[in-house]
């Protein structure tokens, strides 16, 4: 057999993986093309240790060890996506990014970001903390 047949496969494969997850915007889509890139790889190996006529068999017991790395790879991927799905009600990349990106000047009160104010509020209070002030303002007052 000629190596070229399972060399085009394996590059087809590839690609079709590496569009997958360049392409996909759900985390188990991409956990699947990432397998199909593996797979690639796998399937190299093995054919070039055929054309190689390799005595020590070094391609197979290779692609043994990348099944092993695919199986927990996939196994841990799953574990996270599940865990992050639960969490935030979906698994796209995109919303997952958006998320992860917060700004300080959020999470910081307007006047304590340059420190020269001794710690008073500069008139202007936080988006994120302006109900939690109004409910205490609330309670305090008769």
């Amino acid at each position: 057999m000629h190596l070229a047949y399972p060399a085009v496969l394996a590059v087809l494969l590839f690609c079709t993986g590496l569009y997958g997850v360049l392409a996909r915007r759900n985390a188990i889509l991409v956990l699947m093309s990432v397998e199909l890139m593996l797979n690639a790889v796998n399937l190299n190996l093995v054919a070039f240790d055929v054309w190689l006529r390799d005595a020590l068999h070094s391609g197979q017991a290779l692609t043994l060890f990348t099944i092993a790395i695919a199986a927990a790879e996939i196994g841990i991927g799953l574990a996270i996506v599940l865990a992050v799905y639960r969490n935030r009600g979906s698994s796209d990349i995109d919303r997952l990014r958006d998320t992860a990106e917060t700004d300080e000047a959020e999470t910081l009160p307007d006047g304590d970001d340059d420190g020269d104010d001794g710690g008073a509020a500069s008139g202007t209070e936080d988006q994120a903390t302006a109900p939690a002030g109004k409910a205490k303002k609330a309670e305090a007052t008769p």
